[in-house]
Formats: C-alpha cells, sequence, structure tokens
C-alpha cells in the first residue's frame, strides 16, 4: 500500500477518526486501530467501537491498493506534529507502516486487517433518508441534547428521539426532570421512530466543518448513518420505547410571562451563587399588584439574594426550579425574548421562544 497526501488532509481526517478508537477499554485492541484502506485511488480512513463508527474518505495525489490497520492515536499525534504543508508519504511492508514527510520518519507496527471488525451496512435503497442544513440541524441537537441522561440504567433516556408527528420530523430527549422537543423538518414523506445515543450525536456535532452545508441522514431498524461530506458515521440505535412524552406537555399555563432571555439568564445566575448549598433551588415568582417577576435563592448560610424583573403579568405563583436546569435551557434559547408559563408550585414550567413556535422546553418544579 502506498499513500501521498498532505498533511493538514491527513492530520484532520485522523483527528475525526481516532477519537472513536482512542482509549477505547475492551478486550479487542484492535478497535484501537484506525484501518487504512486504499482501493483505486480512494483512501479511506475507518475506527469503530463496535456502537459506533467513522470513516473519512481522502484524496490523494498517489496511491497503491492495500489495507492495514495501526493505532489510530498515535498515528494521529505523530501526524499532527509533522510540519503543515509537508507531503506525506504513507507505505507499507508486512506488517510495518513506514510514514515519511521531507527529513521526518517513522515506522509504526500495524496489524493485519482480517481482525479488523466488518461495519454493518446500511441498505440505503431501503433507508429512510432525510437531508436538512447543518445550520438547522446543529441549532436543533443543540436545543434538545441538553435534556438527555446520563443513567445507563434507563438507556431509552441517553439518547435523542427522532420520530414523525403529523408529518413533521421532531427531536426530543429527557431525563426525568426535564424535557426538550424541536421540529427539525416541517414535511417529510416517510415515519421515523429513532432513539439515537447521545454520544453518537455528539461526535456528529465534533465532526462537521465549516465547509459542510448539508447533512444527510439515513436510517433502518437497527442504525442511523450521517454523511458530512466526506465523512460518514454510522451508530446502532438504542433498543426500546422512548415515554410518550408528548401527554406531558401542558395544553395551556395559567400563568404567562414574556421575559428578556440575557435578562432572565443574569437574575438565574445570580440567585443561583446562593443556591449551591441548597441544591441549586431558587424560586420563581410572579406578582401582578408590581407587575414584577421575582427570582431568589433560598436563604442559608452564605446568606440569600433576590432580583426581580418588570413584567405584564396578570396573576401571582411561584414556583421552586433547579437553577442549573433553567439556565441549560435558556442558553440554548435563539431569540432574545422568551414566553415562561405554569400553572402552580408543583406543574411543570414551559419555555418557548417568544416569536417561533418549532421549540418548547419544559421543567419539572423541586417539592418546597
Amino acid at each position: 500500500m502506498e499513500i501521498e497526501i498532505i498533511q493538514e488532509k491527513l492530520a484532520k481526517a485522523l483527528n475525526i477518526v481516532s477519537r472513536v478508537a482512542a482509549g477505547v477499554k475492551t478486550t479487542l485492541p484492535i478497535l484501537n486501530n484506525v484501518l487504512i484502506r486504499v482501493d483505486e485511488g480512494k483512501v479511506s480512513l475507518t475506527t469503530t467501537n463496535l456502537d459506533m463508527a467513522v470513516v473519512d474518505y481522502l484524496p490523494t495525489s498517489k496511491s497503491k491498493n492495500g489495507v492495514i490497520t495501526v493505532p489510530a492515536k498515535l498515528l494521529a499525534e505523530f501526524v499532527s506534529n509533522l510540519p503543515k504543508g509537508e507531503l506525506i508519504k504513507i507505505s507499507t511492508k508486512d506488517n510495518k507502516v513506514v510514514v515519511k514527510a521531507g527529513k521526518y520518519s517513522s515506522v509504526f507496527n500495524g496489524s493485519l486487517a482480517d481482525d479488523f471488525p466488518e461495519l454493518p451496512e446500511i441498505d440505503e435503497t431501503k433507508a429512510v433518508r432525510l437531508k436538512l442544513g447543518v445550520d438547522d440541524f446543529k441549532t436543533g441537537v443543540n436545543e434538545v441534547i441538553i435534556a438527555s441522561s446520563n443513567d445507563t440504567t434507563r438507556p431509552v433516556l441517553t439518547g435523542v428521539y427522532f420520530n414523525t408527528f403529523e408529518e413533521a420530523l421532531y427531536i426530543a430527549a429527557t431525563d426525568g426532570y426535564r424535557l426538550a422537543e424541536k421540529k427539525l423538518v416541517d414535511k417529510v414523506n416517510s415515519d421515523v421512530t429513532a432513539i439515537v445515543p447521545t454520544s453518537s450525536l455528539q461526535e456528529v456535532m465534533r465532526s462537521i466543518s465549516d465547509d459542510v452545508e448539508e447533512i444527510e441522514i439515513l436510517f433502518d431498524e437497527a442504525q442511523v448513518k450521517f454523511r458530512l461530506g466526506e465523512i460518514e458515521i454510522t451508530s446502532n440505535l438504542i433498543n426500546g420505547s422512548f415515554p410518550d412524552y408528548r401527554q406531558l406537555i401542558p395544553k395551556e399555563n395559567e400563568i404567562d410571562v414574556n421575559l428578556k432571555r440575557e435578562e432572565l439568564v443574569r437574575v438565574t445566575k445570580l440567585a443561583a451563587l446562593f443556591a449551591r448549598e441548597v441544591g441549586g433551588s431558587i424560586i420563581c415568582e410572579t406578582k401582578a399588584e408590581k407587575g414584577s417577576f421575582v427570582v431568589s435563592s433560598v436563604a442559608n448560610e452564605f446568606g440569600e439574594n433576590d432580583s426581580e424583573i418588570n413584567v405584564e403579568v396578570e396573576k401571582d405563583g411561584k414556583i421552586i426550579l433547579n437553577s442549573r436546569f433553567l439556565i441549560d435551557a435558556l442558553n440554548v434559547l435563539v431569540e432574545s425574548e422568551l414566553a415562561f408559563g405554569f400553572s402552580g408550585k408543583l406543574s411543570p414550567v414551559v419555555i418557548k421562544n417568544k416569536k417561533s413556535a418549532d421549540y418548547i422546553h419544559i421543567i419539572m418544579p423541586l417539592k418546597a
């Protein structure tokens, strides 16, 4: 096998694929390797941890067919430290991989590709295929992914639920304490019901480069593939049934307040400073007579804090929230004004962008 490729292109590709392979705790050492394949002038770098696989296709000025596996992290670190602009030449002899760039040269101990796991393929002729702009995808995933769970005892909550409803595609996530839903595509022609692991989506987000404008997503019954230009990320779906979350979304609220996002972020962070010793609990309160929305901390050994925002509100109400959950929700809203609604101290808080109706975030209250 022989390859000639510019340092920047190879370093970028190795950085992307090595994240999946590097540091994998496994009884299969081959999973720490990157599979380098050259076939008719087309070079591919592949890594997998058995739950997810990443393939990056690279252009090469000169090549000779062959396949080998090399420790991914070591090769990535070596190439990233070579001078930019250098032409890197990679060749193999037996199981040795020689990497040269100008005056720099190293020999890596490779492994035969026979032991590298075969990647399951999605039948693209039968798969559900979606295309959408990268900016819309990134915004939607960022708005929803914060609500997914880290609790591996409830696997279905550790992913993002892609689902169709009334011909639109939605994504949703919940950890049992909060829920986020985003309408991702207004109209789709096929039904989708799939739970994508949060870790896989995070890898997709990290792999999107500035020159990619469109993302293609393919679903079959067990897997999902994300195509980002020359990069393909395939992931197993999470097995199980996602909660029927729509029944948890309040149809209406007794109290609705319009607030400036930045102002609410500021007063919430101030209250959170004094709430560290009480689990981050803060009080959100409406006072109709004064026309104010008050965010305060529960009195404790460090003291207490309250901040007031002038608003139009018709009814008094009070609710206790986790300050971190509220800040997380506020940080992903894309508009400068938001709608904050609730119906009582035990009802969920509903947070939306004031103008657009394609995103909703729900936070369950804390008990007094």
